[in-house]
């Protein structure tokens, strides 16, 4: 058994060739059914003229032989006047058997051809019949309906046999001008048939052909679509139905515009599918890098720890116990503070609820300034604040700080000693905007997408210095999570002498005094909101 093969139908044969069959099959079927019908119809009524002349020649012969019932034999009726040419005539016993038949037949008018009668010098006499004529017209009873026989050397006739008084006459007429009429009408029929289905068909291969043509266009975008190479990583260029083919109108439009619909969304899933494979990827390599970082991080104190305790433990004189207690303890600190700031960052990947409370972003970050100032006064820290404008969110006060702590502290340890640190405050009818910017040597290019990334830093080498030199590089992680989880967005823009980093927060408009008795809010003092260096 053979299977069909997608895109053909099962005969093997095309829509339009099907379609081209089908149609002049029913064409010539209505055109035989239409001749068919034509010829019966005409023959009936034919068949009626001629049986209507078949009864009228019927009747007269009978009342002709009404004359002389004494004479079973007389024919001599078929000598009277207005006797068509090739009427027949028979005498018949009760039986029905034949006693005499004769039929007419035209002469020169000289009465030298059968019985010719002076009276019938018209040109018609009588000739009698053989006997082999005689047996054809045997076996038809005198009941008044109409026989068709055929007599061989005279061709087809119409009988009628009639009963009048005991005398019973057979009567008929030939049937060469009906069968001549509906040979000339059958051949007419076929001719005229044949001339127009051969058009027909002709016009039909022309029309279905042009019709068909959207379709086969359809059908070989939809041939090209199957084969496309999917997996190739190129989800664009994929073959389209022509837009002509795609109108507003008609099924073939409507398929063609669905077609371009599913190869636009075909497209679409691959290059989602592929964004989506993209992203697993980088997840992947974030994830194996994430954890190869903080493995590092983890095993660097503890590498120092197990070093100084087994120091310790074996009395060895060469470092000092105080000293030797002195370097547990930092890299205990160290490790401690890791793995903290690694518990909130994966607090706030998780969306763990935080605390909410109204927060004045201004005292907030004033705070966080004067902290930096005095952890780093290498730098000029500015600040610039806008009094008029409260800046208040709702929020986690503890995480907030942290976020702006991060940043300062991100300023301060990748730029150089004399870098100026601006950190404002504004505010937009929907948000507060927390603002810190330097004039450092500015992040690379590289690094500003995956710069809020843990453990992205300015010198991945695992030999960096320790401590904190360089950091673990999760603060801007960290602060980029606590912007996310308070529904804000932060952003970075970086060149050559100016780095900026944007925290926007979504923004509560006061109405009233504040509602956190435990943190009072506590306006700037002058020279913070002097816009001035401090």
């Amino acid at each position: 058994m053979t299977r069909d093969t997608p895109g053909t139908p099962p005969s093997g044969r095309s829509l339009g060739t099907r379609l081209l069959v089908v149609v002049i099959a029913a064409l010539v079927f209505l055109t035989t059914a239409s001749a068919v019908a034509t010829a019966v119809v005409q023959r009936a009524r034919l068949l009626g003229d001629l049986d209507d002349r078949l009864t009228a020649a019927a009747e007269r012969g009978a009342a002709g032989a009404a004359r002389h019932p004494e004479r079973a034999g007389d024919l001599s009726f078929l000598g009277d006047g207005g006797r068509p040419e090739g009427l027949l005539a028979a005498r018949l016993d009760t039986d029905g058997t034949i006693l005499t038949a004769a039929v007419t037949a035209r002469t020169g008018g000289d009465g030298s051809e059968g019985n010719a009668d002076p009276a019938g010098a018209a040109g018609v006499a009588s000739r009698d019949l053989t006997g082999v004529q005689r047996a054809a017209l045997g076996g038809i009873a005198a009941d008044g309906s109409p026989h068709t026989r055929t007599v061989p050397g005279l061709g087809a006739y119409r009988l009628l046999a009639l009963d009048a008084a005991g005398i019973r006459v057979l009567t008929g007429l030939p049937m060469d001008d009906v069968l001549a009429t509906l040979r000339d009408l059958v051949t007419a029929e076929v001719v005229i048939a044949g001339t127009g289905l051969t058009v027909a068909c002709g016009a039909c291969a022309v029309v279905v052909r042009r019709r068909l043509r959207p379709l086969r266009r359809v059908a070989a975008a939809a041939d090209a679509i199957s084969r496309a190479p999917l997996d190739s990583g190129r989800p664009t260029g994929l073959t389209r139905v022509p837009e002509q083919e795609t109108g507003p109108a008609g099924e073939t439009a409507r398929i063609g515009a669905a077609l371009n619909r599913l190869v636009d969304r075909a497209a679409a899933a691959h290059a989602e599918r592929l964004r989506a494979e993209e992203r697993v990827r980088r997840s992947d390599e974030r994830t194996r890098r994430f954890l190869a970082d903080a493995s590092h991080e983890l095993r660097t104190p503890l590498a120092a720890i197990v070093g100084y305790a087994e120091l310790m433990s074996h009395g060895s004189g060469r470092v000092p116990a105080e000293l030797a207690w002195r370097r547990v303890t930092a890299e205990s600190a160290r490790m401690t503070g890791l793995v903290e700031e690694l518990l909130l960052l994966a607090r706030l990947d998780e969306g763990r609820p935080l605390e909410s409370a109204e927060v004045d972003l201004a005292e907030l970050v004033a705070e966080a300034v004067r902290a930096a100032r005095a952890a780093g006064d290498g730098h000029l820290w500015r600040l610039e604040l806008h009094p008029d404008t409260p800046a208040l969110v709702v929020g986690d006060a503890t995480r907030l700080g942290q976020m702006v702590a991060r940043l300062l502290a991100n300023a301060r340890g990748h730029t150089p000693v004399g870098t100026t640190v601006v950190t404002s405050v504004a505010t937009t009818p929907t948000h507060c905007v927390v603002r810190v910017r330097d004039d450092g040597p500015g992040i690379p290019s590289d690094l500003l997408p995956v710069v809020f990334e843990p453990f992205t830093r300015a010198d991945p080498s695992r030999t960096r210095a320790g401590g904190a030199a360089g950091g673990s590089g999760l603060g801007l992680a960290i602060a980029a999570a606590v912007v996310t989880a308070h529904g804000g967005r932060i952003t970075v823009e970086s060149t050559p002498g100016r780095t900026e980093f944007t925290a926007e927060l979504p923004r509560r408009r006061p109405v009233g005094p504040a509602k956190d008795p435990g943190r009072p809010v506590r306006a700037p003092s002058g020279d913070e909101m002097a816009a001035r260096a401090v």
